[in-house]
């Protein structure tokens, strides 16, 4: 599979020295207001969101590949204010929070007056498109696939790699419940992979194929997760989706020996800093609980995981050779 010098350079970024995405999640929005205060989000400031970011960065991103910011929050302040040095790799979300529609229609909707030609300006290494993805909901799910394939287009114009987080979620109104939805879900998993790596994406951010809370059989879940990887023609790794860290930690030793390039996560590694209202307590725990965790499950992706390029047909690391004059033909 060819790879431009671009989506090359930028994918680079986003590793280790081992091939491996060992990267860390902030772009959390309506999320971290919720958590932050739960009776009233609203209530919660411009800076108490950037000091959160910004204090969780400063901690993580040592031990991070990349790190995937917000354009409101937490991407030009973290490179403004010096938390996130320049060797690390930067992911930056283009996706409004939340979603349009009903429940059980989840239309995807990008943040107005931010783009992909802007992600690139900055001097990220990378987009990212969260979508709510059905691939059993044939009309939402077309509708979501051709948004996926216009920032694919647009990524392919700017060069710039793209990362693609498909959510899948349960449709209230028949009544599934949360076991039922259990059952459906490696299928929905499996078919979202299959279906978003069709477009020219670089990696799919995925979410673990089963729920652990009903399925716990390792044998069975190393099972889903390899057809995950038959499934997926691009790299993948896997999404945290708010589980406690040591299920996470699970899922991505599974996942990784399945053949996953790493992980993306997010509140597995900081979410109880949300309930610690003193900004020096947090801090403590960002630097003692979080970046650990980040190290361990570095440590664990990069004794399994395979790395990113062995998708594209490059076992050995090694990309082909640039040709003479190939800056006179580069667009």
């Amino acid at each position: 599979m060819n790879i431009s010098i671009g989506k090359l350079r930028g994918l680079q970024q986003l590793a280790d020295s081992k091939g491996m995405m060992t990267m860390c999640a902030i772009d959390h929005r309506g999320a971290l207001k919720r958590a932050l205060n739960e009776k009233n989000p609203d209530a919660v400031s411009y800076q108490d969101m950037v000091d959160f970011k910004l204090d969780l960065c400063q901690a993580v991103a040592p031990f991070a590949s990349a790190v995937l910011l917000d354009p409101e929050y937490g991407a030009a302040q973290a490179i403004a204010s010096g938390v996130l040095s320049g060797i690390k790799g930067l992911l930056v979300s283009v996706e409004k929070t939340g979603y349009s529609g009903d429940s059980t229609a989840r239309i995807t909707e990008l943040l107005p007056g931010w783009s992909v030609k802007k992600v690139k300006r900055m001097g990220a290494s990378a987009v990212k498109l969260l979508i709510y993805f059905r691939p059993d909901l044939k009309d939402v799910a077309s509708k979501q696939l051709a948004l996926v394939a216009r920032l694919a287009d647009q990524c392919l114009e700017e060069d710039m790699a793209f990362l693609v987080e498909p959510i899948s979620y349960p449709i209230e109104e028949i009544g599934l419940s949360m076991k039922k939805f259990a059952e459906i879900k490696p299928g929905l998993v499996i078919e979202t992979a299959r279906q978003i790596t069709a477009l020219p994406i670089d990696v799919l951010k995925a979410e673990f194929p089963a729920d652990i809370r009903f399925e716990q059989d390792e044998g069975k879940l190393l099972k889903l997760c390899q057809e995950l990887n038959q499934a997926s023609r691009r790299p993948w790794v896997l999404l945290s989706a708010g589980v406690d860290f040591n299920s996470f930690k699970k899922q991505v030793e599974i996942a990784c020996k399945a053949g996953a390039s790493g992980f993306l996560a997010g509140r597995a590694l900081w979410q109880e800093g949300a309930q610690i209202r003193s900004r020096e307590e947090r801090m403590r725990f960002f630097k003692n609980t979080a970046a650990s965790r980040l190290k361990q499950l570095a440590e664990i992706a990069d004794s399994y995981g395979k790395p990113w390029y062995f998708k594209l047909g490059f076992e050995n690391g090694k990309f082909a050779p640039v040709t003479e004059g190939w800056y006179r033909s580069y667009r």
